[in-house]
C-alpha cells in the first residue's frame, strides 16, 4: 500500500491509499475555497453526562446532489470536487462539514471507491483490503492526536438511514471523550471481570454464542459473525476476530487477510434479506474500537456492528418513542429467525 498525503485548497487534509507503489499523485487542488467554519463545540448533558457536538456549521453541508455535482466524484475538466485527481482507489480528507473538529475531535471522509453507482459490497476483495489498511492507518494516527479518545470508522448507506449524499463512502470519527456506548460496555466488562473472578465479558460472550448456535451468521478460521441475543434492530450483525484484539491496528495478519471476503459477503447477503426485486438494504456499518487511553484498554474488543432499520419490505424500524426518548428498544423480528435468514441468503 501507498499513501499519498497533501492538502486541499482551504488547508484540509487530503490522502490518496494506492495498491501499487508507483502511482503518482501531485494534482493540486485550485479551487478558491475560504477557510474551514468555526469549530465545533463539545457540550455534556448534566442530567446523564453525555456529550454532544454543536455544530452548527453543518447545516450548510450538501444535501443529495445530482450524480455530475458529487463533491466525492473525481475531479473533471471544469467541474471541480474535494478530489482533485481525475481518478482514485480510497480517498480520506477532513470533512469540510466536521461535527468534530480543533480541540473537540476530529472528522474525516473515506471514499471507498470513485465509481459514483457502486457500493461497498461491490468491491473486490483487493479494494476491501485497501480500505481496511485505510481504517487501521487513521486510528493509529488519530491516536497520536491530544484532542481524540477514541476512533470510530463507519459507513452510512441508504435515504433511510440519513445519507446525504450517494457515493459509496464512510466517516471516521475521533470522539474528544469515551463515547455513552463505549463507556456502559467497558463499565458492564468491570463488573462481569469483578463477578466472575476475572473473565473476561467479551469471550464470555463469544463463548456462549458459539455454545448456543442458533444465532451464528458466519463462522470462519479466524471471524466470527453472530445476531446478538438482545439485538435491537430487526437485523443486527456482530462480526468479532477470533483472537480478542483492542482495535484495527492490534489485528493479526492472518486475520486481515480474511477479513475482506467475509466482510463482502455479510454484505451481500444483507442486499438479499428482503428477496429479489427489492431496494439495496439501509445499514449503518461501524468498528467498536477501544478507547486509547483507558486503564482496561487491553480487555476491550474490537468488533463490528452491521445492521439495518428495514424490518420488512416496504417497512423500517422507527427510532421513535421508547427508543429515542428511553433508550428502550423494541425489536419486531426475534433475533433466532434475523440470523436462519442471514445464513439462508449464504452466497452459493
Amino acid at each position: 500500500m501507498k499513501k499519498t498525503a497533501t492538502r486541499l485548497a482551504d488547508g484540509r487534509e487530503l490522502l490518496y491509499f494506492d495498491s501499487r507503489d508507483d502511482v503518482v499523485r501531485d494534482t493540486a487542488d485550485r479551487r478558491p475555497l475560504q477557510l474551514p467554519a468555526a469549530a465545533s463545540e463539545i457540550r455534556h448533558d448534566p442530567l446523564v453526562g453525555d456529550g454532544v457536538a454543536i455544530a452548527a456549521q453543518r447545516q450548510d453541508r450538501p444535501l443529495h446532489p445530482a450524480a455530475d455535482s458529487c463533491p466525492l466524484c473525481p475531479s473533471r475538466d471544469g467541474r471541480p470536487t474535494e478530489i482533485p485527481d481525475r481518478a482514485y482507489e480510497v480517498a480520506v480528507f477532513e470533512n469540510r462539514f466536521p461535527a468534530l473538529s480543533g480541540d473537540s475531535g476530529r472528522c474525516e471522509v473515506v471514499c471507498f471507491t470513485d465509481d459514483h453507482d457502486a457500493s461497498f459490497a461491490d468491491l473486490d476483495e483487493d479494494r476491501a483490503a485497501l480500505v481496511l489498511a485505510a481504517w487501521t492507518d487513521r486510528t493509529a494516527e488519530l491516536a497520536l492526536l491530544p484532542a481524540v479518545e477514541q476512533v470510530y470508522c463507519f459507513e452510512n448507506r441508504g435515504h433511510e438511514i440519513g445519507v446525504t449524499l450517494g457515493h459509496p463512502h464512510g466517516q471516521i470519527y475521533g470522539y474528544p471523550f469515551v463515547t455513552p456506548r463505549t463507556g456502559r460496555m467497558l463499565d458492564s466488562a468491570a463488573a462481569h471481570r469483578e463477578r466472575t473472578g476475572g473473565r473476561n465479558l467479551f469471550d464470555d460472550v463469544v463463548a456462549d454464542e458459539l455454545a448456543d448456535g442458533r444465532r451464528i451468521v458466519l463462522d470462519s478460521e479466524h471471524w466470527l459473525a453472530f445476531v446478538p441475543y438482545a439485538a435491537r434492530w430487526p437485523y443486527e450483525i456482530r462480526l468479532h476476530p477470533r483472537r480478542r484484539v483492542p482495535d484495527l491496528p492490534s489485528l493479526d495478519d492472518a486475520a486481515r487477510a480474511e477479513f475482506p471476503r467475509v466482510y463482502l459477503e455479510l454484505l451481500r447477503r444483507f442486499d438479499r434479506i428482503f428477496g429479489p426485486g427489492q431496494p439495496p438494504t439501509p445499514y449503518v456499518s461501524g468498528w467498536h474500537q477501544a478507547p486509547f487511553r483507558h486503564p482496561h484498554r487491553s480487555e476491550f474488543a474490537l468488533h463490528l456492528e452491521l445492521f439495518t432499520s428495514r424490518r420488512a419490505p416496504g417497512k423500517l424500524k422507527f427510532v421513535a418513542g421508547s427508543e429515542a426518548g428511553m433508550n428502550v428498544f423494541i425489536n419486531d423480528v426475534r433475533p433466532e429467525a434475523a440470523a436462519g435468514r442471514l445464513r439462508e441468503v449464504a452466497s452459493a
